[in-house]
């Protein structure tokens, strides 16, 4: 799994228990699974489909810098699935763990297309990398 994306937790992204909010990194899984999708699939008209259980093992701090790693597990006529992985850049803690994420390309008016896609389009993008 290749881990692309970084961030650092600053104040503006904590709770009142002074761990990171649980929105503001599924919101940050989401950007980023949604850039993964469109350099697999070569397009930017793709939509989140489905997020399936997300398991929140440990939570960041302040100062913690936290690293996404996205991995294709299968691609479907109109849709791209991977799972994430969010883990502490340092200590390799896992933060969060999703199994299945599911873009799908739609046309014009919002609609599935087939996206003519059968393998991972650049193979660095699920070469092991810690």
């Amino acid at each position: 799994m290749n881990f692309y994306s970084r961030k650092l937790i600053k104040p503006e992204d904590l709770n009142p228990s002074n761990t990171l909010f649980g929105g503001s990194l599924l919101r940050w899984i989401d950007e980023e699974a949604s850039i993964f999708a469109i350099c697999q699939l070569n397009t930017g008209k793709v939509v989140t489909k489905f997020i399936s259980e997300i398991n929140f093992i440990s939570s960041a701090r302040k100062g913690d810098i936290i690293e996404m790693g996205m991995e294709v597990i299968k691609f479907g006529r109109t849709s791209i699935t991977f799972k994430c992985v969010v883990r502490n850049k340092f200590n390799k803690n896992l933060i969060i763990t999703i199994d299945k994420i599911v873009f799908v390309h739609v046309d014009e008016n919002g609609r599935p297309k087939p996206h003519g896609i059968t393998s991972v389009t650049d193979p660095d993008e699920n070469a092991a990398r810690s």
